[in-house]
């Protein structure tokens, strides 16, 4: 793999008469050659069956001309030009912020911008942190500091006031906490004309607009809050400036007043709205974060919908990607005959390769397979193109092992612009909530190599995945795959007439609406085979109206990477509760019988036979086991069935009291630890040497309905069913219960 030529898809599934269209860039520009596959074994080490693909004909095949196509990061807003603007002469441009690393470079909050000429009116923070005002005119550009650095992660009223009668500017930097020894207050004023605004003039707040091959980017891009921008077209004194700010005003006609910008409406869109009553409603851009608690947040309410006044910030980062905005390349209309699976777009140019992978899902009950393999998208996401082994300060004291960075992970480190994961933070610190695949994801990729997964093949969520679909293809099994997306959008009737889900090696983020569909598959008595661990765990919501991209909010609980700040526990995209499932009453124990319990990430384990496996209930799972034969005492993923992330019973989290414990895991080192959701107060004892919790239950029951569900409890899992040309226990008691889990006689 090379990073040098990269690539993206529209769409994520597709099924079979849609088309999906793909972006390419090409560093240098130059020809590649683009091919269609299915990828059946992305793990390339030699312990096992090695790398698989199968070539399929079709209409991309051939050469294609490359070309280089960029990201610009970013998130910021704007007002397109029009009457409006050209007509200022005095002015005022307002706003409360919260600036999250003032210095060091300039920073835009508002500003009114011909980005053509490149002239205007800005307001910025400048390299020092100070408030300063910009302007620019005719290839002259004129600039007025307050003089006094702005603290980090404090709330500012900021204003530019031009009186053009009069010829005076004024600038006003004022804080809203007061702190002793610290002098950030000032009104500095100076003579000084306006430059003239004209048709071409946007209005951009975190940003100055400017052109970049065909487009307008932001630059000068602000981190942090802004909250209540507000534009007249007089010069307003400071008391005016802070009547202005009132959060309640909406529609109201005040002399002067050219547009009152309320970010707490309309926060699942990529639309702002002008209260004013003259309609100057603008768009995001890079998805700015929403549902941001404002400067006069009191506490009181931690729900942005019962109390959306408190909730008019929108926070700005200089390195958030949304939509990479390429040009498509080419385009792949599905065809009928084309069977259900995981492919890809395969381009190669020289040594150079990159895979765009896709899932081509079946239309429910007409392919007659029976099982449904449900492809963690969401998961993917959330982890899509994180820096944790180049930002991470603890990375390698989780793997107890250098982590060792291939082409992929240097390119990311290298070029920002690519976007972060869900498990970063931006630039200014704060955890990444947001997240999209409609840009290059470099670690959703066979044949790519896992920091975080563990010794040996070193897998993590998409590869390691594949090593499931390798085994049902090495079985014989038919299958059909479908997306997170899919069962988000399309509930459960994306299941169809399947008997049976498999779920993958990690599916730890879902949707409230993926939760519900298979629980609604489980209650018409689906069966389930969980082939991971940590599952059902992270609560997410997908954008309604803007499609490729998924929020997080990490809550107060949970094994978590960064911690969202208090009053900001709730999805903007959807007014949900977010963090853990388990702290909204549907732990992963009460679908898949195990959950979350402990994890490490050097060497897998085995499990041991419990006396759950001994039940003539669960007899069909263990034909062909010995008694005291130990399970899963091997495998690509850290050499074991039995690691990386843990999942155990727990009655009272919901495991339904008719779960068998068939076997748990033991004999795993310090490097796991219990989770932090399971520990009230620091103590000693909380490792894989001493700690009873620390381990995997596999685990069985039936439901109501005649279904069953059965969990491996541990990642690592399916890296071991390919073991010894997959004649092994591990892939024996899978062999026995999806057999059995297809046999249409209830339990």
């Amino acid at each position: 793999m090379n990073s040098s030529i990269t690539g993206y898809s529209d769409k994520i599934s597709v099924a079979g008469g849609e088309t999906i269209a793909f972006k390419v860039s090409a560093r240098p520009a130059r020809p590649y050659e683009a091919r269609l596959v299915r990828i059946i074994h992305g793990d390339m080490n030699p312990a096992g069956p090695g790398y698989k693909e199968a070539h399929v004909p079709s209409s991309i095949e051939g050469r294609h001309d490359g070309r280089e196509q960029r990201i610009h990061c970013g998130s910021w807003a704007c007002v397109d030009g029009n009457r409006h603007f050209a007509r200022l002469r005095s002015m005022t441009l307002q706003a409360i912020v919260w600036p999250t690393r003032p210095g060091g470079r300039a920073q835009t909050i508002m500003s009114l911008w011909n980005p053509d000429a490149g002239q205007g009116v800005r307001l910025d923070i400048n390299a020092r942190g100070e408030l300063e005002a910009v302007l620019a005119q005719g290839g002259r550009t004129e600039t007025v500091a307050s003089g006094k650095p702005m603290l980090a992660r404090e709330w500012y009223s900021v204003a530019l006031s031009i009186d053009a009668e009069e010829g005076v500017l004024t600038l006003h930097q004022v804080p809203h906490r007061v702190y002793a020894r610290v002098d950030d207050r000032a009104r500095v004023q100076r003579r000084q004309s306006a430059p003239a605004l004209d048709g071409q003039t946007l209005l951009a707040f975190a940003a100055t607009p400017a052109p970049a091959g065909g487009r307008i980017i932001g630059t000068a891009l602000m981190n942090g809050k802004i909250d209540r921008p507000r534009l007249s077209a007089r010069a307003l004194d400071e008391a005016e400036i802070r009547a202005l700010e009132d959060p309640s005003f909406q529609g109201m006609r005040t002399a002067g007043v050219v547009g009152v910008w309320d970010f707490s409406r309309r926060m699942e869109s990529e639309s702002i709205e002008d209260v004013s009553g003259n309609q100057l409603h603008g768009r995001t851009l890079n998805l700015p974060v929403r549902a941001m608690k404002g400067a006069n947040w009191t506490g009181e309410e931690m729900n942005w919908r019962h109390a959306p006044r408190q909730y008019g910030a929108m926070h700005f980062h200089d390195d958030s990607v949304h939509d990479a905005g390429w040009e498509t390349d080419f385009s792949l209309t599905v065809p009928a005959s084309l069977r259900s699976g995981l492919y890809a777009a395969h381009l190669r140019c020289g040594d150079d390769e990159e895979f765009i992978p896709f899932v081509v899902r079946a239309t429910p009950g007409q392919t007659g397979n029976r099982i449904a393999y449900l492809v963690p998208t969401a998961s993917y996401m959330a982890y899509a193109n994180e820096h944790m082994p180049t930002d991470a300060p603890l990375a390698q004291l989780l793997t107890d092992q250098v982590a060792v960075l291939r082409k992929n992970d240097v390119f990311l480190s290298e070029h920002r612009e690519y976007g972060n994961s869900c498990y970063d933070v931006h630039s200014d610190g704060a955890g990444v909530c947001y997240t999209s695949r409609l840009r290059p994801i470099l670690n959703m990729r066979p044949k790519y190599r896992s920091w975080l997964g563990g010794r040996g093949s070193a897998l993590w969520q998409f590869n390691a995945d594949t090593h499931v679909t390798d085994w049902l293809e090495a079985q014989g099994y038919g299958y059909d795959c479908l997306s997170d997306e899919d069962l988000h959008y399309q509930g459960e009737a994306a299941l169809g007439d399947y008997d049976v889900l498999v779920t993958s090696s990690h599916s730890e983020y879902w949707s409230k609406e993926m939760w519900d569909a298979v629980d609604a598959f489980r209650g018409r008595g689906g069966r389930i085979i969980s082939m991971g661990g940590n599952t059902w765990y992270w609560r997410v919501a997908f954008n309604p109206s803007v499609p490729g991209v998924m929020e997080v909010r990490r809550n107060e609980d949970g094994t978590r990477a960064w911690a969202a700040e208090p009053g900001e526990y709730y999805h903007s995209f959807t007014g949900e509760y977010g963090g853990l499932w388990r702290r909204q009453g549907r732990p992963p124990q009460m679908i898949a019988g195990n959950g979350f319990i402990a994890q490490g990430f050097d060497d897998s384990s085995y499990y041991l036979r419990q006396e759950g496996s001994f039940d003539p209930r669960a007899r069909f799972i263990f034909e062909g086991i010995a008694d005291d034969e130990r399970i899963g005492d091997f495998g690509l993923v850290g050499n074991g069935a039995a690691g990386l992330e843990l999942d155990h019973v727990d009655r009272l989290l919901g495991s339904p009291p008719n779960t068998l414990v068939l076997a748990s895991s033991t004999g795993h080192s310090d490097i796991y630890q219990v989770v932090a959701e399971e520990i009230l107060i620091n103590y000693p004892g909380t490792g894989g040497t001493v700690s009873p919790l620390v381990k995997a239950d596999l685990v069985f029951y039936e439901t109501a309905a005649g279904g069953a569900v059965f969990s491996t409890g541990s990642i690592a899992w399916a890296g071991s069913l390919s073991h010894n040309g997959y004649d092994n226990n591990v892939s024996r008691i899978m062999r026995n219960v999806l057999n059995r889990f297809l046999d249409p006689e209830p339990f």
